[in-house]
């Protein structure tokens, strides 16, 4: 895993084999924008980052944007619902972002848009506005 510089913007990027992590704020939110594969050999490297994230902040609010994904399992499921379970226990969320397509289904099939809040957009996801669910 490659890190590379933190600015004062909290801007930074993780790399594995098949998966990339840039991580930004947007309004005073975290960020995680995913590009690649979250899968069994990858959920290690996402499972982390979103605790790191979650120990360092006081403010438990985390985007996850999923629109750069080609291939979700299960295992990266478990991240990500492991990573909602940590927010919510200190009065925090985490928000996915994903556009239509696979991701989307997977979502709606195994019943996670009723435990996250789901946006189409980057933009909806940060004002709390439109969720997927609710198009």
């Amino acid at each position: 895993m490659n890190v590379n510089g933190s600015t004062s913007q909290q801007n930074t990027s993780h790399q594995h084999e098949d998966l990339s992590i840039h991580v930004h704020a947007v309004d005073g939110i975290k960020v995680f924008e995913l590009t690649g594969s979250l899968d069994i050999a990858t959920s290690p490297t996402v499972r982390a980052a979103l605790t790191t994230a979650s120990e360092q902040e006081n403010d438990h609010r985390f985007i996850v944007d999923l629109t750069r994904l080609e291939f979700l399992d299960s295992t990266g499921l478990g991240a990500l619902i492991g990573a909602q379970r940590r927010a919510k226990e200190f009065g925090g969320d985490v928000r996915l972002i994903a556009k239509e397509g696979q991701i989307l289904r997977l979502l709606r099939i195994t019943g996670l848009l009723k435990v996250f809040a789901v946006y189409p957009t980057l933009e909806d996801g940060v004002k709390d506005g439109q969720r997927v669910g609710d198009l």
